[in-house]
């Protein structure tokens, strides 16, 4: 939930709108990863959908979007999405983002990955989606686990064309010298 969560708080930083919707399995994992209740994570975004609103703005291809970004994602979303079947707001939104080939990025967060996962990930690859697994940039060098998660929240973020001042960049080798 912490992707989520810096996702959030990093869009609000940048002055981008974000409209937020939960399932009720990362409601689960946010009490069981954070402190926060379900009030605290809502708060963080400018808009919140309820789960089984299909008929909200973000539904429609018509309401703009820079894209969508499913953080964390879980292999039961991930799968719903590559298969079109959009039984929820979040697989919905996922869908049109896809159908009006807008960036729709996926920080799955499950491992290990069996062949059916793997599989799912490549028709999600080859239907417009990018798999952004948060992974640590150890050439960042993190001095805490929040500065792992901003790295790959940041990355991410890149995306979308949006530059947040937590993500540090790659500058080359050490020792390398410039001609």
């Amino acid at each position: 939930m912490a992707y989520g969560i810096r996702a959030l708080d990093a869009l609000r930083e940048l002055g981008v709108e974000s409209h937020l919707v939960v399932t009720r399995a990362a409601l689960l994992t946010l009490s069981q990863e954070t402190e926060l209740s379900a009030d605290d994570l809502m708060g963080r975004a400018d808009v919140t959908h309820r789960l089984n609103d299909v008929g909200a703005s973000i539904a429609s291809g018509s309401f703009r979007t820079m894209g969508m970004l499913v953080a964390p994602c879980s292999v039961r979303t991930m799968s719903e999405i590559a298969t079109g079947v959009t039984s929820t707001l979040l697989t919905r939104a996922a869908d049109v983002v896809l159908k009006e080939r807008r960036p729709l990025v996926l920080m799955v967060r499950e491992t290990p990955l069996h062949l059916g996962h793997l599989r799912t990930m490549t028709a999600l690859t080859e239907m417009g989606a990018i798999i952004a697994p948060p992974l640590p940039a150890f050439y960042a060098r993190p001095a805490s686990i929040e500065e792992m998660i901003d790295q790959s929240v940041g990355r991410a973020l890149d995306l979308f064309g949006l530059e947040w001042s937590s993500v540090r960049r790659w500058t080359g080798l050490k020792g390398a010298t410039r001609e």
